[in-house]
């Protein structure tokens, strides 16, 4: 998959200021791509593991991606529209980190089989190594790590804290498909 493509997958990338970071996401994105033979992001599954067991095969990784990165664009505008200047939140940072949080998953899921990365490594290792690769700033490797219950690192920073609220809400949006009560999946 080109550059061009991965910017049609995900328009967010243009509110991402700085040109270089821009570049590196994308980076990140064509380089697991290719690292795992993916032609069309746009068919790479959600998360195969919970889709199989609700019955949801129709949930893509690209959609989940963009419901993270509009929420958490979403949230920190409330919370500086409410809180003001003194928050401090990096937008690029945020939506970067939006963008890039599921990297990992190319190399965890081929189609809806689970790979050895999922089962030995488990989500996010291989998407620090691939943010690490491309030359995005530590931080971008932190949300990547922090958002998930799967490791035991703590977000340290606001853009992280944000990314893995909304990254939690948007997976329960797409849970709340096969319940009407999400504490039994």
């Amino acid at each position: 998959m080109t550059d061009e493509a991965v910017r049609a997958a995900f328009p967010e990338l243009d509110a991402i200021e700085d040109e270089e970071l821009r570049t590196g996401v994308v980076d990140a994105w064509t380089t697991a791509m290719a690292e795992h033979d993916v032609e069309d992001l746009r068919s790479v599954p959600w998360l195969p593991p919970t889709q199989r067991e609700l019955s949801l095969r129709d949930e893509y990784l690209v959609d989940h991606v963009r419901d993270v990165a509009a929420g958490a664009i979403s949230l920190a505008a409330a919370l500086l529209d409410r809180r003001g200047p003194v928050l401090d939140i990096d937008t690029d940072t945020l939506v970067a980190g939006a963008l890039v949080h599921d990297v990992s998953k190319l190399a965890e899921f081929e189609g809806m089989d689970d790979t050895a990365v999922y089962d030995l490594l488990g989500h996010p290792y291989y998407g620090v190594h691939v943010v690490a690769r491309s030359g995005l700033p530590i931080e971008l490797a932190h949300i990547v790590l922090s958002h998930t219950s799967r490791t035991t690192v703590e977000p340290a920073t606001i853009e992280a804290e944000i990314v893995r609220r909304v990254d939690e809400v948007a997976a329960a949006a797409i849970r709340w498909r096969a319940t009407d009560d999400l504490r039994t999946v």
